[in-house]
């Protein structure tokens, strides 16, 4: 099987090859290879015929990381076309760019490019950014005077975001705190890791970096290693943080996670439960993890990023290339909330607000049964003695 590097294929007659981008439309649209046409791997077999045309041209296929796409080459050759695999997908291509552009522009354009993307948190998505996050930190009390804040910055559109809204607190806010923001490399792949260092240059983020072995160690678990994994990377940076004389870890969980959280407990572990705004460290004594982030809706998120034009990565485990998020077939219980949310918001405008403020308004009276520690409650426990004292007062 034929495959072509991205600097080979911006050197290729056009007339003489089609680049096919078989990530989801979504990914397609925000950013792909400059004249490449989507044809998204689910629909590939069905659409597949909208090549034909084409059958006398010279076709690579583009995924994510140049993983998913070798099978829908082979496929295209056993049907006879002159098919080939574009080397390491569009992350490639992302990473090349990048370079370039943070290379090429002098130290005062890329200045001002930062510049423009600062304004926008506070002018443009004051309103589905700034201020639900303000509200976050004032209403569960997460950054106080005298914190030293270790933000920790995975290199997705999340935790980037997060980092350029502290850095406007700290500018403009009234409360005294220090922050460093904190990059574990885990054993990222070089694509990955020069993409996190570029966005983190355009974005004027200044990172203190450390490195782990979390993805070798998990690399032979069969069973859950996304849990271990995460357990492990969270263990970390809690280390790394209390090293660096921090008091608190902050994490880029949003919106969208604490209800697609709620909804899973729900549905898959019949319970109902949240992910909290801030924790107490039970391992490590005097730390606390907060999430900055907690009110911020996905969409808000999203469209900072793209009207900005940043592309981050997104998915960085090198164990999960294959996982919907980078444009595979597997999905997890996670993706399917996210689907059920979605759905949710098509019919109301207030299902998913009414999800998230349903567990700061938990009536215990209606409650059938709760359990706080090692304290468990049945409304058996006191039906009767209750009975009684309605009958008295009436």
């Amino acid at each position: 099987m034929k495959s072509i590097t991205i600097e080979s294929l911006e050197r290729a007659d056009k007339d003489k090859v089609l680049v096919v981008d078989i990530r989801p439309e979504e990914q397609y649209q925000r950013g792909t290879f400059p004249g490449a046409v989507n044809l998204p791997m689910a629909e590939f077999e069905d659409r597949k015929t909208e090549l034909e045309p084409y059958k006398d041209k010279e076709i690579y296929l583009m995924c994510h990381t140049g993983e998913r796409s070798l099978e829908y080459v082979q496929d295209l050759l056993a049907d006879g076309y002159d098919a080939g695999n574009v080397t390491g997908g569009y992350r490639s291509y992302l990473k090349l760019t990048l370079t370039r552009f943070v290379q090429k522009d002098s130290e005062e354009q890329l200045a001002e490019r930062t510049r423009e993307i600062e304004r926008s948190i506070i002018k443009k998505f004051r309103r589905s950014v700034w201020r639900p996050f303000t509200k976050a930190l004032n209403e569960y009390q997460l950054v106080q005077e005298g914190d030293k804040i270790a933000v920790c910055i995975s290199g997705g559109k999340d935790s980037m975001l997060m980092a350029k809204v502290f850095q406007e607190l700290k500018r403009h806010g009234k409360v005294n705190f220090d922050v460093v923001f904190l990059v574990m490399n885990p054993g990222y792949n070089e694509d990955n890791w020069n993409i996190i260092l570029n966005n983190a240059k355009l974005l004027g983020i200044p990172l203190t970096v450390f490195e782990s072995d979390i993805f070798d160690t998990v690399a032979t678990i069969d069973k859950n290693p996304c849990y271990l994994c995460a357990r492990m990377r969270r263990g970390y940076l809690y280390s790394k943080a209390k090293e660096l004389g921090c008091n608190k870890i902050a994490l880029g969980h949003h919106f969208d996670d604490v209800i697609e959280t709620i909804l899973m407990g729900m549905l898959y572990s019949a319970k109902i439960e949240t992910m909290m705004p801030k924790l107490h460290s039970q391992n490590f004594e005097g730390m606390e993890l907060i999430r900055p982030m907690y009110m911020i809706k996905e969409e808000g998120i999203k469209a900072w990023r793209d009207y900005n034009k940043l592309q981050f990565i997104q998915c960085a485990c090198r164990f999960t290339e294959n996982c919907s998020t980078c444009g595979g077939g597997r999905k997890s219980k996670r993706d399917e909330m996210k689907e059920l949310v979605e759905q949710f918001r098509n019919i109301s405008s207030v299902i998913d607000t009414n999800i998230f403020n349903s567990i700061h308004n938990i009536n215990l009276n209606t409650v059938i049964g709760y359990h706080k520690d090692d304290m468990k409650y049945n409304f058996l426990d006191d039906y009767d003695t209750k009975g009684k004292k309605t009958e008295t007062e009436g």
